[in-house]
């Protein structure tokens, strides 16, 4: 116990750290992403502090055997460090989307616990996998969502591990929760680091393989009820997406008025009530059913975001006013028509003003003459 802490605080600060120096890196190396709404490229090897951490720390436990993963969990960490390892070359070179969908699946079918699950189990095991990998995947488009989500999950999930008696697992858990959270030290809004592919693939696939190693052994309902509740929030940003480009929760959110502190904090919330019913699923507090309310919530979620918006509606159109002053390089603006006082205009206004120009110059003529 009092090793758990101390992992996870170390995590905590470990991760930071390298947060803070990768970024120097990022920027020195030009390892950088353009994000909608941000005015200047953001580093792109936030992941890899994320795996820094998780990695070392969960490491040293097992050397030392003062908190040993065992088998599952430390087979489980292994393949998931394969498949940052995909995610960060996603993240420097162009990786087709096919390959990466291969590569998380095939380290799926390493982690799987066939002697629970079965054979078709264990496929369904692996497409789950996947699907909740490549949600986390969908949710890293807005600064700090996917960490926040993240860290709620992963701590709601060593909970549950903590439950079933897997120590092993329970310890990487906590040590993932701990190290999403330092990364969140640079990763919040706005965002001087972003974790790229290495850290959304990783922590997508650590959380989602944990999540089908913890429920393997229970019940069909009340299983797969807290596997859906525990990753609801993930599931519904990537049905959205899938629905239609840049349909993101986060995008979404954006679009109504709030700020990327306040999406963070909306997400947030969401993903921590649906952790929490599928904690309590899981402890047998509440039952199966109560996944019905957070499958209601996900499903009106994805229909009011799909459907398509009213230009204009909602929207109260003001005139534009004039700006007082011209832009460099242009005219400055006419001044705004008022129906009430209507502009004096002459029928013959061109004509007029050439017969008066060529009086003048008629009465200047004379006048040379007589002088």
């Amino acid at each position: 116990m009092l090793y758990g802490i101390v992992a996870a605080l170390a995590a905590l600060l470990l991760t930071a750290a390298l947060a803070a120096l990768l970024r120097m890196f990022a920027l020195r190396f030009g390892v950088v992403e353009r994000r909608p709404r941000r005015p200047r490229a953001v580093p792109l090897l936030g992941g890899v502090a994320v795996l820094g951490g998780t990695a070392l720390m969960a490491g040293v436990g097992e050397w030392t055997q003062v908190a040993p993963l065992g088998a599952e969990a430390g087979r489980l960490l292994v393949v998931g460090i394969g498949v940052a390892l995909l995610g960060l070359v996603a993240d420097l070179r162009a990786v087709p989307l096919v390959v990466q969908v291969a590569g998380v699946g095939l380290a799926a079918a390493l982690t799987v616990p066939y002697d629970e699950l079965g054979v078709l189990g264990g496929l369904l095991g692996i497409a789950w996998t996947v699907l909740v990998t490549f949600a986390f995947v969908s949710l890293d488009h807005a600064d700090g969502v996917m960490g926040t989500v993240g860290v709620v999950t992963a701590f709601a999930l060593s909970g549950c591990a903590a439950a079933e008696v897997m120590d092993g697992t329970t310890v990487l858990l906590s040590v993932l929760a701990a190290a999403l959270a330092g990364f969140l030290m640079q990763g919040r809004p706005p965002a001087r680091i972003v974790p790229g592919r290495c850290g959304a693939l990783f922590a997508g696939f650590v959380l989602a393989s944990a999540a089908v190693l913890v429920h393997g052994g229970r019940e069909t309902g009340s299983g797969v009820a807290a596997l859906f509740s525990l990753t609801a929030v993930g599931l519904a940003d990537l049905a959205l997406a899938a629905r239609r480009p840049g349909g993101h929760l986060a995008q979404r959110l954006r679009r109504v008025g709030l700020t990327s502190r306040g999406v963070v904090v909306v997400i947030g919330t969401a993903a921590f009530g649906g952790a929490l019913v599928g904690l309590l699923i899981d402890l047998g507090w509440v039952g199966a059913g109560a996944a019905w309310w957070v499958a209601g919530g996900v499903a009106l979620v994805v229909l009011v975001g799909s459907a398509r918006p009213v230009r204009g509606a909602g929207m109260v159109s003001r005139p534009r006013r004039p700006h007082p002053f011209p832009s460099p390089g242009g005219s400055a603006s006419e001044p705004p028509y008022r129906p009430g006082r209507p502009r004096s205009q002459s029928p013959q206004g061109p004509d007029r003003l050439r017969a008066q120009a060529a009086g003048r110059l008629k009465s200047s003529r004379s006048d040379a003459r007589c002088a």
